[in-house]
C-alpha cells in the first residue's frame, strides 16, 4: 500500500517533487517537466548560485509558456526576469505541440549566449520535432544509445555549459556528456533528492 502512495518527497523552493516523479528517475522512464524543473531551480538556488546576476534557468513549465505566448502577453511576463542583464539563459525545450497540455515526449536544451548573441541548440537526438520548436539550431550532442534519456541529457549539458560559461571549466561537452555519465547522473539525482528531503 505505502508503494502506491503519491507522497511528496522533496519541497525545494517553488519545485515539489512526488514519489511517482522520482521514479522516472529509474531507467528506462522519460523525465518529466517537474525533475528537470527542479534540476534548474537547485542549479540557480545552489549549485550555480553565485551566478545569478550572470544566469538564469528558465524552467519546462515557463518555456511552454513562453513558446505559446503572444508578443503583447509575454513582455509583462518576462521583464521581472531580467533576461536583458542576463549572459546565459537556459531553456529546456519539449516537443509538445498542444497549448493545451503538459508533456511531450522528448526533451532539448537551447541556450541564449550574450557574449556572441546567439542561440546554441543542444538535442541528444537528430530530427526530432525540437528543433523547429527551439527555432536555431547551433550543436548538436551526440546521439545517445537510449532514448528515454534526453531529459536527464538537458540537465547534464545545462550542468556542463555553466561549468564551462560560469567556473572556466575547459573540458569538452562530447567528452563530459556521455552516456555513462548520464547514467550516472540519474543516480547523483536520487541522492541530491533524497538528502534534500530529509
Amino acid at each position: 500500500m505505502a508503494e502506491l502512495a503519491d507522497d511528496i518527497v522533496l519541497s525545494f523552493h517553488d519545485s515539489c517533487l512526488r514519489n511517482s516523479d522520482v521514479r522516472l528517475l529509474q531507467p528506462p522512464n522519460w523525465l518529466n517537466d517537474k525533475i528537470l524543473g527542479f534540476a534548474f531551480e537547485y542549479f540557480e538556488r545552489v549549485q550555480f548560485e553565485e551566478f545569478s546576476s550572470d544566469v538564469t534557468f528558465i524552467s519546462p513549465d515557463v518555456t511552454q509558456f513562453i513558446k505559446y505566448s503572444q508578443g503583447d502577453d509575454l513582455a509583462p511576463f518576462l521583464e521581472p526576469l531580467e533576461l536583458s542583464c542576463k549572459k546565459y539563459i537556459f531553456l529546456a525545450v519539449n516537443d509538445n505541440s498542444n497549448i493545451e497540455s503538459t508533456g511531450g515526449s522528448h526533451w532539448s536544451l537551447l541556450l541564449y549566449r550574450r557574449d556572441v548573441a546567439e542561440f546554441q541548440h543542444y538535442d541528444s537526438s537528430h530530427g526530432s520535432g525540437n528543433t523547429a520548436a527551439a527555432k536555431l539550431l547551433v550543436k548538436r550532442v551526440q546521439p545517445f544509445l537510449g532514448g528515454y534519456d534526453c531529459g536527464v541529457y538537458v540537465i547534464s549539458n545545462t550542468e556542463h555549459l555553466c561549468r564551462q560559461l560560469l567556473q572556466g571549466d575547459s573540458s569538452h561537452i562530447k567528452e563530459t556528456v556521455t552516456s555513462a555519465s548520464v547514467k550516472q547522473k540519474r543516480k547523483q539525482l536520487q541522492e541530491l533528492i533524497r538528502s534534500l528531503g530529509r
